[in-house]
């Protein structure tokens, strides 16, 4: 199985800039053996190690990450570890009654897992919080987005608050929003900062990482698979592709997931006379009420005071887009911004960056074991801070034959579903995101 493509993300892994720079682990050389090998250091990946190694600490655990730990997809999301149903394919997040309820308890599993890592590694509170989360609504129409999924978490017995004009000022400082829906369950996390903290602590437990090592080569002979990178070879009986989208690089699920690129932009630090002009609280996390609308965040800590938004979806089944890109889509964000904090009008933006997502038409994994000895985690639907890290406990799990509910659950998805050919797909993605960003109106 050559591989065909490998990973691209534009402009920088701003989470990860804001960090100090550290010793990179040696990329493959030379060839070694092992247990089980697992391609891709992101949440999937790691959580994947995390858990074969408390399962079996004998066992010899080889991670390999084609950049540095940080630098991909999991460094570049907005840090939401959202536990109660989030489908970007709704106007409101939310489902049936049975597939959201069963959906909460599985993303519950993945925060808890979480959140007992960041407890064992000493995880400061910028990294790892369970802090909630605010739906905020710019419009009449996202309010109502918001009454109706509360009405939904109502059915659900589920805890949330709605939180009207005044209580949003206080809260963010802007006079921007009408309404919000605060719901407790959400970990809010430093993604690079966390994902470098799972790293190490695996390595102090004796999993090898490998960084600056993207698979060129996957080939099965004899029971036994070859990994193959630029300069190294390992041999294993098992795998665990945790690559996200990136596993249609080695040819499977062809023609069976969506690729997408989302956009967001980091603000310089702001100054103390800017943190008076704007008020509010200093740390606070809203996601939109329209999905297709601008998710917000403010964090205050080693790297300052600073706020990022995040919009706009460009369809991309290459896993490429023009550098240019960046430029034309950090317009939208100066618009936005500026829009929400206009006491704000001199702060400049440091970073701006996008992130590749991987979903299925029909919203489901690809999961489980695709070849004798090869398991997949991949496709998190938009969702890769909670389902990917679901997704590599769970394959850890499959792999040692450990039964659950959850396991169940996962197996019990199709397989995603065949994409309609071009140019057909391609003139329906655009087409549909296109339409639903000018729906989405102030909310974006």
């Amino acid at each position: 199985m050559r591989v065909t493509h490998l990973p691209f993300d534009p402009g920088p892994a701003a989470w990860n800039a804001l960090l100090p720079t550290v010793p990179a682990q040696p990329a493959l050389n030379g060839s070694k053996t092992a247990d089980i090998a697992v391609i891709g250091a992101g949440f999937a990946g790691l959580s994947a190690a995390r858990r074969l190694n408390q399962i079996d600490p004998s066992l010899r655990i080889v991670v390999l990450e084609a950049r540095r730990v940080g630098e991909g997809p999991a460094g570049r999301n907005s840090g939401f570890m959202i536990d109660l149903p989030h489908n970007l394919a709704s106007n409101d997040y939310s489902g049936t009654r049975d597939s959201d309820s069963r959906n909460t308890a599985m993303n519950r599993e993945a925060i808890s897992f979480a959140a007992e890592a960041a407890a064992e590694l000493e995880m400061s509170s910028e990294t790892f919080a369970m802090s909630g989360k605010i739906n905020a609504a710019a419009t009449e129409k996202g309010n109502a987005h918001n009454k109706n999924y509360a009405a939904h978490l109502a059915d659900l017995d589920e805890r949330h608050e709605m939180l009207d004009a005044q209580a949003m000022r206080e809260i963010c400082g802007s006079h921007y929003y009408r309404s919000g829906l605060f719901t407790p369950g959400t970990a809010l996390i430093q993604p690079a900062m966390y994902v470098r903290g799972l790293s190490g602590g695996l390595i102090s437990k004796g999993v090898v990482l490998h960084e600056n090592s993207p698979v060129v080569d996957l080939t099965r002979n004899n029971g036994a698979w070859t990994i193959a990178t630029q300069n190294g070879r390992i041999s294993c009986k098992k795998v665990v592709l945790a690559t996200n989208g990136h596993a249609e690089s080695f040819g499977f699920f062809r023609r069976r997931l969506i690729h997408i690129y989302l956009y967001a932009s980091m603000t310089k630090p702001l100054s103390p006379q800017q943190v008076r002009a704007l008020g509010g609280e200093e740390r606070w996390a809203f996601t939109p009420a329209n999905p297709m609308g601008t998710t917000v965040r403010r964090i205050s800590g080693t790297a300052g005071d600073r706020i990022i938004v995040r919009n706009r979806f460009t369809w991309a089944p290459q896993r490429y887009v023009p550098e240019d890109r960046l430029e034309a889509i950090g317009g939208v964000h100066d618009r936005s911004f500026r829009r929400r904090f206009p006491m704000l009008a001199g702060v400049e933006m440091d970073y701006r960056w996008g992130g590749l997502l991987c979903l299925s038409l029909n919203s489901v994994p690809a999961f489980g074991e695709i070849e004798p000895g090869l398991f997949s985690a991949c496709c998190q639907n938009g969702l890769g801070t909670a389902m990917g890290t679901l997704s590599g406990k769970l394959v850890a799990e499959l792999i040692a034959g450990i039964p659950s509910q959850s396991l169940l659950n996962m197996q019990s998805h199709p397989d995603p579903r065949k994409l309609p050919p071009e140019p057909f797909l391609s003139l329906g993605a655009n087409a549909t995101m296109r339409w639903g960003e000018a729906k989405a109106g102030r909310e974006l």
